[in-house]
């Protein structure tokens, strides 16, 4: 049975997803951010509340899936977050060590080689 909801009849995204979504389509590719640092720039919202947003995006059909490089957000420990069904953390490993970014042995990915300094503390 086929889990993907056609559009149509897809809920409304809520404005804060969106701006969600805007944010992560932001990180340049070969860097990545956490979910505390996607809420904080959002406002409003919680790291949980970006991880559901972007874990939403699973439930879209490959062809219909918006345009956001998911797989740039990670823990604020470094890491892949381990999650259940749907894009798995294997699948982001791969996405993320395509674009160049390395991770130690325990997993973790730099911050300081690899994070996103977004624009909005660029601006401070």
């Amino acid at each position: 049975m086929d889990d993907a909801i056609p559009l149509d009849d897809a809920p409304a995204v809520p404005p804060v997803y969106e701006r969600v979504l805007e944010v992560v389509r932001q990180i340049p590719r070969g860097q990545v951010a956490t979910y505390g640092q996607i809420a904080q720039i959002v406002g409003g919202c919680t790291p949980r509340m970006v991880g559901f947003c972007l874990a939403s995006l699973g439930r879209y059909p490959d062809d219909q899936r918006p345009d956001v490089p998911w797989q740039r957000v990670i823990n604020a420990q470094g890491k892949i977050s381990p999650r259940g069904e749907g894009l798995g953390a294997l699948l982001q490993r791969e996405l993320l060590e395509a674009e160049g970014v390395e991770f130690s042995d325990a997993g973790r990915v730099s911050f300081r080689r690899f994070g996103w300094l977004d624009p909005y503390e660029a601006d401070e």
